[in-house]
């Protein structure tokens, strides 16, 4: 398989609205998110917004899967953390070791991280031994959030 891992371009925008939306109406994302929003993650990915980066995967010139990345900072670690926020690829596409490509990908896009992130449902047995598989653990953290009204 002949994969392309790219930085997101406003051309793939309505492709990768489609696709976000498959992802986050399934089960591995607790909280479905508005087209609205969606919109507004492409669109900060595509602005000089410095904490959200996009990338696409393709294969043969067709996108098969993307990725969303958010850059942070770890006091515990003392550095970059890149939290991997998005990442989905097309069923047919899954099993074939591609996200061990983008993780690679990932990494070497960002050479200055000192810890990379990621959220998994914990029921999503394969996932979880997927990424395991390319190095990353369980936390012994629980994930706290409180999440604001941001409509006015």
């Amino acid at each position: 398989m002949n994969i392309l891992i790219r930085s997101m371009t406003k051309q793939d925008k309505p492709e990768i609205l489609q696709i976000m939306r498959v992802f986050y109406d399934s089960p591995a994302v607790e909280h479905t998110a508005s087209n609205e929003i969606l919109e507004k993650d492409i669109d900060d990915c595509l602005s000089d917004m410095p904490f959200l980066e996009g990338f696409v995967i393709e294969n043969k010139n067709k996108i098969i899967g993307y990725a969303m990345t958010a850059v942070s900072y770890t006091t515990e670690y003392g550095g970059i953390c890149i939290w991997l926020e998005d990442l989905y690829l097309k069923p047919e596409y899954r099993h074939s070791g591609i996200a061990g490509e983008l993780f690679k990908f990932i990494e070497n896009y960002y050479p200055h991280a000192v810890r990379f992130k990621l959220e998994v449902e914990p029921e999503n047995e394969f996932a979880v031994k997927a990424y395991q598989k390319y190095g990353y653990q369980i936390s012994p953290y629980f994930l706290m959030t409180k999440e604001m009204n941001l409509s006015g």
